[in-house]
């Protein structure tokens, strides 16, 4: 693999501990925030100093702590996307461009390459604060690729976007990750965002990698109740196991058929959008205790009849569904292959 990672550093009470590798592919870091997502990208990046272990790029070993080898970050050939893009107000685009680059003999011709590459004519004499967020970022971004780097690490590059504007710009940001073609790290708690922009997904939780996988495995079997949350799963029940694929939902009062059985898994969960209405197996009547309604669609908050639920379902379905069903009851299934079984946390996974 072009990148590998596998390094500690503890900042008062925290412990990163991350281990994971990246080919030529773009690899989203998912977590809350404070899960060590930013920081493991400055110690790849050289920004951070790891306690131990070691970061190696394309066979360059950037990080070592017993043998003692830690590159300076100019020498380390890694593009670093700040949040805020870092642009220097008082230059010029084609300035900022010109200030990153390296070889002084050939910087002109450089600048002028990667102007026509990131698609910035007519932009060169203008300042940041003349620029669209759009381009601010293509700027940044060609000052970072101008020096052809071997990784590139973009730090929740959308953060401080409203969403119309963050959908333009993940746009024009797949393009340049595609012109670019070697090793991305994504560092997201948006799992929209990751979903959209990344190959695998890594997903941390205080310090370590829980799971990381394809992003449609992720999403499709989450393994940790952690990464269920991240991934967008609203609903989750503490399990006890019955016989064979039995279950009983103890927060949600209703006992169930698993897809298989996994007695380490601590609770179970279903996405919003996978309950089905009509009879069948796992078919459970409800009562309707809340709806709620969306631009274009309904949440409904839902009760076991039979059973006194702590916590309701929420289902989600679009409007002309529920305009149909419109009842104080309904009944809904939750099939066997939909049920996610969670563990509580596993093993850093590579």
């Amino acid at each position: 693999m072009p990148l590998s990672v596998d390094i500690e550093k503890t900042l008062g009470s925290f412990h990163l501990r991350v281990r994971f590798e990246a080919g030529q592919e773009v690899l989203a870091l998912l977590g809350a925030s404070g899960c060590g997502k930013s920081m493991t990208l400055k110690c790849i990046a050289g920004i951070e100093t790891p306690d131990r272990g070691k970061i190696v790029l394309n066979g360059v070993t950037l990080f070592d702590s017993q043998r003692h080898i830690n590159l300076p970050p100019q020498k380390r050939r890694v593009g670093y996307l700040f949040q805020q893009y870092a642009l220097f107000p008082h230059m010029t685009a084609a300035q900022n461009i010109a200030a990153g680059v390296r070889d002084r003999a050939n910087r002109d011709a450089a600048v002028r390459d990667i102007i026509r590459a990131m698609r910035l004519e007519g932009l060169e004499q203008k300042k940041p604060h003349q620029l669209s967020g759009g381009q601010q970022q293509r700027v940044a971004l060609a000052r970072i690729l101008v020096n052809e780097p071997e990784v590139l690490l973009l730090d929740e590059p959308f953060s401080a976007l409203d969403t119309h504007l963050r959908f333009r710009l993940e746009q024009e940001l797949r393009d340049a990750i595609a012109r670019f073609g070697k090793t991305v790290l994504l560092v997201s708690h948006n799992r929209d965002e990751v979903f959209r922009l990344s190959d695998r997904i890594a997903v941390l939780a205080d310090g370590k990698v829980e799971t990381c996988g394809s992003r449609h495995d992720v999403f499709a079997d989450p393994k940790t109740r952690n990464c269920a949350v991240l991934t967008g799963c609203k609903n989750i029940s503490a399990l006890q196991w019955l016989d064979g694929t039995q279950l009983l939902a103890t927060d949600w009062g209703i006992s169930l058929t698993a897809a298989r059985r996994d007695p380490p898994a601590a609770a179970v969960g279903i996405r919003m959008h996978d309950l089905q209405p009509g009879p069948g197996e796992n078919a459970v009547r409800f009562r309707v205790v809340q709806e709620v309604e969306n631009p274009f669609s309904y949440t409904l908050l839902l009760k076991p009849l039979h059973a006194d639920a702590p916590i309701p379902l929420g289902w989600e379905t679009d409007k002309n569904t529920w305009n149909t069903l419109r009842a104080a009851e309904i009944t809904l299934r939750l099939p066997p292959e939909s049920l996610l079984l969670l563990h509580a946390e596993r093993e850093d996974h590579t």
